[in-house]
């Protein structure tokens, strides 16, 4: 009783430091997406960050119709920063083995089964991008859904989803996605989401990860979501492969 007494004081103690230590993010995440529900802010802001953006990347495309501030983007918000704040993976650390399931024979495996000898491992949550199959490998894990249409719904999305209840659920859905890319590998995150939370993956991110160590972390998506980013570390990669050099590259 008293040991069950101190593990709930403990988990109480964390929850309560995770809750101050992003609550000031959050704020500035529900002001934004409060301030973003006027148009007339939203076009100059989306505007201005396609300008700056590389063309490469893929664009923050809302639709007028989309409110951003209600109570199921916020929830999505604090899930998002949650998993972020409490991932197990670091840039130059080792990669988390998560535990996915196979599209097509509904085989169990892990993440690191995907890695070959020495070549990078292009680890890919919940978008798709395929770069450089010369000198990487690449795995797209569909995780759970960001914009489910019985949460946060987003009437831009391509399929309206619900939120998944079984993996038989998130197996249809990221079938979904695999006929529309047909030559990628994709997995699926298992129903307890221990992929996308060892990894901060929600919404979506860049990993790359090579001898068994995270070489590259973007950040978390949709606006940390650079494929531009991605083609850096690659092409430095490439230009690097015949020295022998410490192959955590910030880009």
């Amino acid at each position: 009783l008293i040991h069950c007494l101190i593990m709930n004081t403990i988990k109480a103690v964390k929850n309560a430091i995770v809750c101050l230590v992003l609550l000031p993010r959050f704020l500035m995440a529900a002001v934004m997406f409060w301030l973003l529900d006027f148009l007339c802010i939203r076009k100059r802001v989306f505007f201005r960050m396609e300008q700056e953006g590389d063309a490469i990347d893929p664009p923050l495309c809302i639709s007028d119709s989309n409110r951003l501030f209600s109570v199921e983007s916020l929830k999505a918000v604090w899930h998002g920063h949650k998993l972020d704040f409490l991932k197990a993976a670091h840039l130059g650390h080792g990669a988390p083995n998560t535990e996915v399931v196979q599209l097509g024979d509904q085989r169990r495996s892990r993440i690191l089964d995907y890695a070959k000898e020495k070549r990078p491992l292009i680890l890919n949550f919940g978008s798709f991008v395929q770069q450089n199959a010369d000198i990487a490998d690449s795995i797209v894990v569909y995780i759970e859904e960001a914009h489910p249409s019985d949460g946060w719904m987003s009437t831009d999305a391509p399929y309206q989803i619900p939120k998944h209840q079984c993996l038989e659920d998130r197996l249809n859905a990221a079938q979904l996605m695999h006929l529309e890319v047909p030559g990628c590998q994709v997995v699926v995150d298992s129903m307890e989401n221990s992929s996308s939370a060892a990894y901060g993956a929600f919404f979506d991110r860049l990993y790359i990860l090579q001898e068994g160590r995270i070489v590259y972390q973007g950040d978390r998506g949709p606006e940390g979501y650079r494929i531009s980013e991605l083609r850096d570390w690659l092409s430095h990669y490439r230009q690097r492969m015949e020295k022998p050099s410490d192959l955590v590259i910030h880009v």
